[in-house]
């Protein structure tokens, strides 16, 4: 069935032509994710969808009787209300008035929004973010629009939303750039460029080798057309040798050739500024220790950054990764330990949200990377950082530069307020790294950076020379660029993992397995301890199950072969996963656990099967 119906839209902003008779469909069904460089209209597609806005020309059709719900990208609440009250705003009825409010507090506490009583004024702009999300799922709908939904959530929630949209059989448009949730939740990609919209009816990984085809069909063309242009010019240039009817037909031929245009080759981010040397000394960290009020968010943690190091901080939200990040940067002081940085070392620092307001703790001639005044003009932003900048290509002009990251020359020297918010961020960066910093720290970087942005951002990264050290939550980036991992976990303590994010999981899986074991077998020592006070000092005694046991007996056969089965369908999801090495370490982590379950659940079975034949032969004797 046909939900929505998009015919040759065109849309534009002040001179600024968004989509060029564009056209798009959606059936019921899809889950499509939406992609595109920052600033092609992904967000204004989506609000047209939503009958927010409409388009210039064309039309826009909805079935009969469908409901939209839309989550965009900077959700905005009644400031007076408390969360809960804004959660269930628009979605308690007759029928669900009873159910709705439990299932509304389960989403908060698994999204992090604890205190249901708490003002929506006091939260932040992540916190926002993840209560209008749950707003938009707690209500049916055959539509979801969501404008960056895993923007702001740390990777437990990602995965929570992940398995929530998987499972979900609506129809459903996204817009994200995390690569990982795109291939695991999308079963058709749209991409919109230069003004017109492509679709592709694979995940992301399937667009990716279809574009490429795409693209290799269009230049194969383009080089036959030049082929036989040039024949022909020769054919003109000869003169006419024949009726001058052929004549003119060649001619016209020609001039249609001549005329059609060439395919326009992507504009790509170019990333190639030089880090300044880094000396002996870089930075160390001693017993770094910070907190607020009575939560203590970093104890004792200690660290010495060496030459090439890339580190990613990773855990739930609010856990204090960012506060470290600015107590590297000197932002914020830490309550107790030092912060030692090498006369050397020069700081960029990429800062998670734009501010409105200059950081009045930076130290004078100390450039604010944070701070975007929306009435100064784009060039003059990162000529206050560098008027020209050097490069592996030799010296470029600040003009020069924003044009190799997509910023055409009108765009230059319009106000930076009337930049998207994904195309502040990447003038963001490009003013980081125009600052030439041999350290360089990165907040959330895939926050709202487009994914074109976000590949040449990893190439950039794999060429660099200096220390990277990075949050987020983006699993593809965190693989694809870190060397180390560090975990937040409880009370402020920071433990230490190598590799990227996957050998992280695998390390906390087998963690995960070694400890339940361990808890096994101290259970039953335990038990058998227990067992041992309560046995009668005077004449033989009765065997029989404990109660715990007896239900144990009961239902362990079936768990064994539950496990079994569950085993074999991961050899042959490992099967199906051999060219992706990412799912396939996921894949091998939850079998060695399985594996582990299952020959503890063994051990366990031959132990009651044995009571169980001793009890049937005390029965006799008794």
């Amino acid at each position: 069935m046909n939900l929505i119906n998009i015919e040759k839209i065109t849309k534009s902003y002040t001179d600024r032509k968004l989509f060029d008779e564009a056209s798009f469909s959606l059936q019921d069904g899809e889950k499509i994710g939406l992609i595109g460089i920052n600033g092609t209209g992904k967000s204004t597609l989506l609000k047209m969808i939503a009958d927010l806005e409409e388009p210039d020309e064309g039309t826009i059709t909805r079935a009969n009787h469908i409901v939209i719900r839309y989550l965009p990208q900077h959700p905005e609440f009644n400031q007076d209300k408390n969360v809960l009250q804004c959660v269930l705003e628009g979605n308690v009825t007759e029928e669900n008035q009873w159910s709705i409010e439990s299932e509304a507090k389960s989403m908060m506490t698994k999204l992090g929004i604890l205190d249901f009583e708490q003002p929506v004024g006091q939260l932040s702009g992540g916190q926002r973010k993840r209560l209008a999300l749950i707003s938009v799922l707690l209500s049916p709908a055959d539509v979801l629009l969501l404008d960056e939904p895993t923007n702001h959530l740390d990777n437990d929630m990602a995965d929570w939303l992940e398995e929530y949209l998987k499972k979900w059989r609506g129809a459903l448009i996204m817009i994200t750039h995390d690569r990982y949730f795109l291939d695991s939740v999308t079963n058709r990609i749209v991409e919109i460029d230069k003004g017109a919209t492509y679709s592709y009816e694979t995940n992301y990984s399937g667009f990716l080798e279809l574009k490429t085809q795409r693209e290799e069909m269009e230049q194969a063309s383009e080089r036959k057309r030049q082929s036989i242009l040039r024949v022909e010019l020769e054919w003109i240039r000869r003169g006419a040798r024949a009726r001058s009817t052929k004549q003119k037909a060649h001619i016209q031929r020609y001039e249609e050739l001549r005329d059609r245009e060439a395919p326009v080759q992507d504009s790509k981010v170019e990333l190639s500024s030089i880090s300044t040397r880094l000396g002996r000394t870089t930075v160390e960290l001693e017993h770094i220790c910070k907190g607020y009020g009575d939560r203590k968010l970093i104890d004792d943690f200690s660290y010495i950054f060496l030459k090439g190091d890339r580190v990613g901080f990773i855990g739930e939200n609010g856990c204090g990764k960012s506060t470290l990040m600015k107590i590297i940067a000197g932002i914020i002081p830490q309550d107790s330990g030092n912060v030692i940085v090498g006369q050397t070392v020069k700081m960029g620092y990429y800062a998670q949200e734009i501010a409105s307001e200059k950081n009045q703790s930076n130290q004078e001639n100390e450039i604010d990377f944070s701070y975007m005044d929306p009435n100064q003009r784009v060039i003059d932003y990162v000529k206050d950082t560098a008027e020209y900048i050097h490069t592996v290509d030799g010296v470029l002009s600040a003009s020069a530069m924003l044009e190799k990251f997509l910023f055409s020359a009108d765009q230059q020297y319009s106000p930076i307020g009337k930049l998207s918010g994904g195309e502040k961020k990447r003038l963001n960066l490009l003013r980081v790294l125009a600052s030439s910093p041999n350290f360089i720290l990165l907040d959330e970087p895939t926050n709202n950076l487009d994914i074109a942005t976000l590949t040449i951002l990893e190439d950039y990264l794999d060429r660099y020379e200096g220390i990277v050290v990075t949050v987020s939550h983006d699993r593809y980036f965190l693989d694809r660029t870190m060397k180390r991992i560090f975990a937040f976990e409880d009370s402020g303590k920071i433990k230490q993992y190598e590799g990227g994010y996957t050998e992280y999981a695998i390390r906390k899986a087998e963690e995960s397995s070694i400890e339940m074991e361990g808890n096994s077998q101290k259970n039953a020592k335990i038990q058998n301890v227990e067992k041992e006070k309560k046995a009668k000092p005077k004449g033989p005694q009765k065997l029989k199950f404990t109660y715990n046991e007896k239900k144990e007996y009961e239902t362990i056969e079936a768990d064994i072969a539950a496990l079994e089965e569950k085993i074999e369908k991961l050899e042959n999801e490992m099967a199906a996963a051999s060219t992706d090495f990412v799912k396939l370490n996921q894949i091998m982590a939850d079998k060695e656990a399985s594996e582990s379950l299952l020959e503890e659940k063994m051990n366990r079975w031959m132990y009651l099967e044995e009571l169980a034949a001793k009890i049937e032969e005390d029965k006799k004797i008794y």
